[in-house]
């Protein structure tokens, strides 16, 4: 009989242990649940931009429309022939209808010109050359020689330059973000006197591409913020 009550008695003891357990190991995860920390992490790398766009702008002003046409188009061929004799080929190059404003047509000028017509050409560069056309741009003043004055854009035609290869530097960037905001876990945890545990959330990232700064347009600063959150444990 003795024997017989042995093992029921050890069942019994044996549950309540591994009830212990149980109550133990909940009541540790649900004093952990909450333990979080939320954390960002950045990166940052500067570039020189691979793509630039300069709109080469001219103006005709004058009374005769049909002979302003003809200054027009000679402009805008000693323009080209200075481009493609500077290295800019053709599918670089794009020519725009020339624009006509009639100031005589326009209902609230009231001031006096001494010519009725104007007539605006844009030549546009597209080009991956950066360096190349940056050269360029800085010996256009050559044009003058051949009579030709070359005017400031201003915001509607400005000169952009863009960097086109973010896309390929993206994961690279991602990962140097991500690891330092694990740094910054790191310390928060240790500082706590918690370990990390694994990652409960994170985000893709905000990416950004400005300019250095004003002076160098050309220059970009690329910046990713990626925001993660990670579990902390005793």
């Amino acid at each position: 009989m003795k024997e017989k009550n042995i093992i029921p008695a050890a069942l019994v003891a044996l549950g309540i242990v591994l009830l212990g357990w149980f109550i133990k190991s909940g009541i540790s995860d649900i004093a952990n649940k909450d333990r979080k920390v939320n954390v960002k992490g950045l990166a940052e790398q500067e570039v020189e931009a691979d793509k630039v766009t300069w709109p080469i702008v001219s103006k005709e002003m004058g009374n005769n429309l049909p002979e302003l046409y003809d200054k027009i188009g000679a402009t805008q061929a000693k323009i080209k022939s200075f481009l493609q004799r500077n290295g800019i080929k053709d599918d670089e190059l794009t020519v725009n209808a020339p624009q006509v404003v009639d100031l005589q047509a326009e209902q609230y000028n009231n001031n006096f010109k001494p010519y009725r017509y104007i007539i605006t050409s844009v030549i546009t560069v597209t080009s991956r050359q950066v360096s190349k056309v940056r050269a360029i741009i800085a010996r256009q003043g050559d044009l003058l020689k051949e009579g030709i004055a070359i005017i400031d854009g201003g915001y509607e035609n400005p000169i952009k330059y863009e960097f086109v290869s973010f896309r390929e530097m993206k994961p690279k960037m991602m990962q140097e973000a991500i690891e330092n905001a694990e740094k910054t876990a790191q310390q928060f945890a240790e500082n706590s006197h918690s370990r990390l545990n694994k990652i409960v959330s994170a985000d893709q990232g905000q990416f950004s591409i400005d300019d250095r700064d004003s002076n160098t347009p050309y220059i970009k600063k690329v910046r990713v913020v990626t925001t993660v959150t990670y579990s902390l444990k005793n």
